[in-house]
C-alpha cells in the first residue's frame, strides 16, 4: 500500500485529542512519528485509556521533561532530523521553552511546524475548549451537552490536511514553513449548516419535512433521510401513499419494529436506520 509520507519525520508535543488524532493520520500515510509526553504523561491517558491508545497507535513514545536543560537537549536532537513540529500548546507556553516560531525556523530552517491553537490571531492565547467552541456558535440546546466534539475532531482533520501540505513542501525542498490550525475556526467550519439556514428551526433540515425526519415504532425510533426526490418519490410509493404528511407517517411507523422497518427499507433502498439509544 503507498504511503506517501515514508521517509518523514514527525515530532509532535501535542497532548489531549486534536493533536494526536491528527499524528494517527500522518502514522497511517507513512510518517515516522515521535510523541513526546512530559514525565507525569497525557492527561488524556486518565480520562480515556481506552481511546488514548487508539489515538496513540504508532507513534513512538518518549517522556521528555522540556523545562529542564536536559530536557531541552533532547528536544533538540529530536528536531534536527524532523520535517515537521506538531503542537497544542498556546504560543506564550511555546515561547516560554523557547519554541516560538523565530527561534524555530532559526535553528532548524528545514522544520515545519502546525500549530494547534483555540483562536487564530489576535485570541491566540485565549483559553477555550470543544464545549466553548460549540456554545458560542449555537451548536448546542442547553442544558444538554453535546455528544461529539466537533472542534476537536474537525481541528484534527485539518490539521492533519495543513500538515500533509507542508510535507509535500519538505519533500520539493521548500524552507519550514508554519501553519496555525485554531480549533474555533475548524468548529465555525462545522457550524456552516446552521450559519446558512439549512438546520435552523423550521428549515428544510431541521425535522419539519416527513421525508427528513425521526419516528416512533413498535420498539424504538428510526430516522428516514429521503430527502432527495427519487427517495421520497419511493417512500411514497412503497407505503402506498397519494402524498406525505408527518401525521400519517408517524402512526404508519409505529405499526412495526424498528429492525423490520429497517429491513423493509433495505428492500428498497430507502435511506432509514435504527436511532441508536445510549
Amino acid at each position: 500500500m503507498y504511503k506517501p509520507l515514508t521517509d518523514m519525520r514527525v515530532v509532535t508535543l501535542a497532548l489531549n485529542l486534536p493533536g494526536p488524532l491528527a499524528a494517527k493520520r500522518l502514522v497511517e500515510l507513512g510518517a515516522d512519528v515521535i510523541k513526546v509526553e512530559p514525565p507525569e504523561g497525557d492527561p488524556f491517558e486518565k480520562y480515556c485509556p481506552d481511546w488514548y491508545a487508539e489515538a496513540n497507535k504508532g507513534q513512538q513514545k518518549q517522556f521528555i521533561n522540556l523545562k529542564s536543560e536536559e530536557g531541552q537537549a533532547a528536544l533538540a536532537e529530536l528536531l534536527r532530523g524532523a520535517d515537521l513540529l506538531l503542537t497544542a500548546q498556546r504560543p506564550a507556553a511555546l515561547d516560554r521553552l523557547g519554541l516560538d516560531w523565530e527561534s524555530l525556523h532559526e535553528r532548524y530552517p528545514q522544520l515545519n511546524h502546525v500549530a494547534i491553537v483555540g483562536y487564530p490571531y489576535p485570541k491566540e492565547n485565549h483559553a477555550g475548549h470543544d464545549l466553548t467552541y460549540q456554545a458560542s456558535l449555537g451548536l448546542i440546546t442547553p442544558p444538554h451537552i453535546p455528544k461529539t466534539l466537533v472542534a476537536d475532531l474537525a481541528g484534527a482533520e485539518r490539521s492533519a490536511i495543513e500538515a500533509l501540505g507542508l510535507l509535500i513542501g519538505r519533500k520539493d525542498n521548500q524552507k519550514g514553513r508554519q501553519v496555525m490550525v485554531a480549533l474555533s475556526e475548524a468548529a465555525e467550519y462545522m457550524s456552516l449548516p446552521l450559519k446558512f439556514g439549512m438546520t435552523s428551526q423550521g428549515a428544510i433540515l431541521s425535522g419539519i419535512r416527513p421525508e427528513y425526519a425521526m419516528y416512533e415504532t413498535a420498539s424504538g425510533w428510526v430516522a428516514i433521510a429521503a430527502l432527495e426526490p427519487h427517495f421520497c418519490r419511493r417512500l411514497q410509493e412503497k407505503l402506498g401513499l397519494d402524498s406525505l404528511s408527518k401525521e400519517v407517517l408517524a402512526e404508519i411507523m409505529k405499526t412495526r419494529s424498528s429492525p423490520e422497518w429497517v429491513a423493509w427499507a433495505d428492500e428498497f433502498d430507502i435511506p432509514l436506520v435504527e436511532v441508536k439509544e445510549n
